[in-house]
């Protein structure tokens, strides 16, 4: 014989399961992240962005939209400055879901780049939270040195602007 309080939670269980299958369902569903790390004119900005803010939010991390070209020289040099100093490109991943949006004659982005304050130069950084709300607006010049980048101001913005500090593994020192 079963008793009173095992038989209500055998008539719960059915009602529990049809609330939180949509849930997992939904979390399965969700396509696995692939990080942007090209100018293409043939991408979907819109979606790059919405999962690159869904990543950010799993991973805690804040969304860096970098907006330039193929064509942008100093785009390039910004990609060549971050592989060759790899605590720099280490705090880069630690902090920041990457997404490159393109800008150029083929697709300048219009629609997407619209909801964005106006962007004076390329490269130029977008940091969202991980719930997409825009937090700044960085013009790379402001992080130039000569004709790279400067070590000490670039990794003041990665730190500024990455998530709030509250992960001690996020604390590395170099």
């Amino acid at each position: 014989m079963i008793t009173r309080p095992i038989r209500s939670a055998l008539f719960a269980l059915p009602a529990m399961l049809a609330l939180l299958l949509p849930a997992f369902a939904a979390e399965q569903a969700a396509p696995a992240y692939h990080p942007v790390l090209q100018y293409d004119p043939e991408r979907d900005a819109a979606a790059d962005i919405a999962a690159a803010v869904a990543e950010a939010r799993r991973s805690k991390r804040h969304v860096l939209i970098e907006v330039g070209g193929e064509w942008c020289g100093w785009c390039h040099r910004l990609d060549d400055y971050l592989e060759a100093n790899k605590k720099l490109n280490a705090l880069l991943e630690r902090n920041f879901v990457v997404v490159k949006v393109n800008y150029s004659p083929e697709n300048e982005n219009e629609e997407v780049l619209s909801g964005y304050p106006e962007v004076a130069g390329y490269p130029h950084f977008f940091v969202l939270d991980g719930r997409g709300k825009l937090l700044h607006s960085q013009d790379t010049a402001k992080l130039e040195k000569g004709k790279s980048y400067h070590a000490r101001k670039f990794k003041r913005f990665l730190t500024r602007w990455g998530p709030p500090k509250s992960d001690p593994s996020r604390r590395k020192r170099w």
